[in-house]
C-alpha cells in the first residue's frame, strides 16, 4: 500500500504523538487539527504528489457540488474558472495548496506496511523505517481496494474488463459494444459518456435510484449537516443514489438511462441474462465500488477481511490506539467526502486530545 508527501525524505523514522496513514482528503483533514491542537504528529502517503484519489478519476470526473460547498476545515476551495462543478485537477490543486498552506507534516512517498502492538504504542513499519506513536489514524480510503463481484464465468469471458479505477474515458470503446456494471454515481457518469460513442448496455443488481433533479451537493452537505449534529429525518442515502449530474440528465434525454437486472453469468463472447439468451459484447467496465484499504492493519483488526470493523465513533474497538477516519458512513456520516472528513477528523482529534492530557 503507497501512502504520500511535499518532500522525498529517508531515514525519516522516529516517535511521535500520532501517526497518520494517508495523506489524501481525509490525511489533510486531520492534518489540521493535529496542528491546531499543538500535537506531535506525521502523516505518512503512499504517493508521490498530493491529491489522494482525486489524481486517479477518469478524466471528466467532477465534484457534484459548486467549490465553496467542498470546503475542508479552514479555508473554502476557491472557484473554478468557467465551471460550476470543479474537475479532479481543481481538486488536486486545492489540496495541494491547502497541504503548503497550514504547513503540513507529509513525507511521501512513504509506503507503510503493518502497524502493530508495540508495548504502550503501537509501531508503524514502513519502506523507510519505523514510527512509534502513542495514537495511529488509518486514513488509507478504498481506492486502492477496487471490488468485482465474483461472478460465474468471469475468467470465461475473452474481452476486456476493467474496474472504475482504470476507466479514463470513453474513446477506447468507439464503436464498441459495452456492458456498464453498477447502481450509482459512477456507473451513471461512465454509461452517459460511452452511449455517446458505443452501443451501451447498462446493469444493476437493484432497481436505480435516482434523486430529484434539484438535488446536488448543496443539498446533501445540507442533509449530512443536519444528520450529523443529530437532527431528525433520513441521511443522504434516504434522497436516491445517483446524483442528477448534467451529463446523467442529459442522458435521461437520450433515454439511454434504463438498466436491465444483473446477468446470469459471464460467457466467452458476452453475457447470459436469467432467461438463457446471452448478448455478445466487447468489453465490461464494473463500476462495483471498493472496499476499505486495511492491509496494513491485519493484526490490529482479526475481522477486517470478513468486512468486520467494529468502531465506537472512529475510535477501533479492537484497539483503542487507533482510529478509522474516511472510509464511508460506518467511520461518520459522508466521511469519504471533503467535508464530511472536517467532520469527523475535529471529532477524532479532541478524542485524542482528551485521551493524551487526561
Amino acid at each position: 500500500m503507497m501512502i504520500c508527501g511535499r518532500r522525498r525524505c529517508r531515514s525519516v523514522a522516529g516517535s511521535c504523538d500520532v501517526a497518520v496513514v494517508g495523506g489524501g482528503q481525509a490525511g489533510l483533514a486531520v492534518g489540521y487539527y493535529l496542528r491546531r491542537a499543538g500535537l506531535d504528529y506525521v502523516i505518512l502517503d503512499g504517493q508521490s504528489q498530493p491529491g489522494g484519489a482525486w489524481r486517479h478519476g477518469w478524466n471528466s470526473l467532477r465534484l457534484f457540488s459548486p467549490a465553496e460547498y467542498s470546503p475542508l476545515l479552514g479555508w473554502g476551495m476557491p472557484r473554478q474558472e468557467g465551471e460550476e462543478f470543479p474537475t479532479a485537477g481543481h481538486v488536486v490543486d486545492y489540496l495541494r495548496a491547502y497541504e503548503q498552506r497550514y504547513d503540513l507534516r507529509v513525507r511521501r512517498p512513504v509506503r507503510v506496511h503493518e502497524v502493530r502492538r508495540a508495548g504502550e504504542r503501537l509501531a508503524v513499519q514502513t519502506d523507510d523505517g519505523s514510527w512509534l506513536a502513542r495514537y495511529v489514524i488509518s486514513a488509507t480510503g478504498t481506492w486502492e481496494c477496487p471490488y468485482v463481484p465474483d461472478i460465474p464465468g468471469r475468467d470465461e469471458f475473452a474481452g476486456r474488463q476493467l474496474h472504475t479505477v482504470n476507466y479514463t474515458s470513453p474513446e477506447q470503446f468507439r464503436g464498441q459494444r459495452v456492458v456498464i456494471v453498477g447502481g450509482g454515481n459512477s456507473a451513471a457518469q461512465i454509461l452517459a459518456e460511452v452511449s455517446r460513442i458505443a452501443e451501451a448496455t447498462w446493469v444493476t443488481l437493484r432497481p436505480a435510484r435516482f434523486m430529484p433533479d434539484d438535488v446536488d451537493g448543496r443539498v446533501l452537505f445540507g442533509v449530512a449537516t443536519r444528520k450529523a449534529a443529530g437532527g431528525a429525518g433520513g441521511g443522504v442515502s434516504d434522497l436516491g443514489d445517483i446524483v442528477m449530474v448534467p451529463s446523467v440528465r442529459e442522458a435521461r434525454d437520450r433515454a439511454v438511462l434504463h438498466a436491465r437486472p444483473m446477468f446470469a453469468r459471464l460467457t466467452d463472447r458476452g453475457v447470459r441474462w436469467a432467461d438463457g439468451a446471452e448478448q455478445p459484447c466487447d468489453a465490461i467496465i464494473w463500476c462495483t465500488g471498493f472496499q476499505p484499504n486495511l492491509t496494513h492493519l491485519a493484526s490490529l483488526l482479526p475481522g477486517w477481511r470478513q468486512g468486520e470493523v467494529a468502531t465506537e465513533g472512529t475510535r477501533s474497538v479492537d484497539d483503542s490506539r487507533l482510529y478509522l477516519l474516511g472510509y464511508g458512513d460506518w467511520t461518520g456520516p459522508a466521511s469519504a467526502t471533503l467535508v464530511g472528513a472536517g467532520r469527523t477528523a475535529k471529532a477524532t482529534v479532541a478524542d485524542i486530545t482528551s485521551r493524551l492530557r487526561g
